[in-house]
C-alpha cells in the first residue's frame, strides 16, 4: 500500500485461492475491491508516514490545500484505488468460489471476470442438468435440451476465436 499510494508506483496484486488459508484474507481482498483499503490497517503513527509520503504529490498537483492529514490520507487512498491492481486466480470447480462469491460479493462486483479455459463438454453437461432438472419436461427432450445447451455454448466459443 506505501509503494503504490504512497510513491504512485503501479502494482498487481496477485492473489490464487491455493493462498487462502483462513477467510479474513478473502475479507481483506473484499474490502480492497470495494473501497480501496483495509480498515484500520495503519496505525496512527503509520498513517501519519503515509501522509508525509503523498505530501509532495498533492501539493504537486493541488490536491490538498490545507494539508491536512485527513486530506493527505485521502490523496493518499485516491492513489491506492488508481494504481493498485487486483487479480485474483479462482477456479471454479466445486462449491468454493460459489460461497466466497456469496460471503464477499466485491469478488464479483467490484472486478471483470475472464475464463482463461474452456469448459469440457462433461462440466457442461452437468451444468445443463442441474438447472434443466427444475424443469418438468419429459427426459428424452431434456437430453435433447442439454445437448443444445452444449452446442449453444461451443459454438459461441468457436465463433468468438473466429471473430
Amino acid at each position: 500500500m506505501r509503494l503504490v499510494g504512497g510513491k504512485g508506483n503501479a502494482t498487481s496484486f496477485l492473489f490464487t485461492d491455493t493462498q487462502i488459508k483462513e477467510d479474513g484474507f478473502l475479507e481483506d481482498v473484499n474490502n480492497i475491491l470495494n473501497t480501496g483499503e483495509v480498515p484500520n490497517i495503519f496505525p496512527a503513527d503509520e498513517k501519519a508516514d503515509c501522509c508525509e509520503l503523498v505530501r509532495g504529490a498533492a501539493k504537486d498537483e493541488e490536491r490538498c490545500p490545507e494539508g491536512t492529514p485527513a486530506q493527505l490520507f485521502s490523496f493518499f487512498l485516491e492513489r491506492c484505488k488508481k494504481y493498485l491492481h487486483v487479480v485474483l486466480c479462482f477456479s471454479p470447480i466445486g462449491s468454493a468460489l460459489r460461497n466466497r462469491i456469496r460471503d464477499f460479493p466485491s469478488i464479483v462486483n467490484c472486478t471483470t471476470i475472464d475464463w482463461f479455459s474452456a469448459w469440457p463438454p462433461d462440466a457442461l453437461e452437468a451444468v445443463a442438468q442441474k438447472f434443466l432438472a427444475e424443469i418438468q419436461m419429459e427426459d428424452d427432450v431434456r437430453q435433447a435440451c442439454v445437448k443444445m445447451v452444449q452446442t449453444f455454448h461451443t459454438g459461441t466459443d468457436k465463433a468468438a476465436a473466429k471473430f
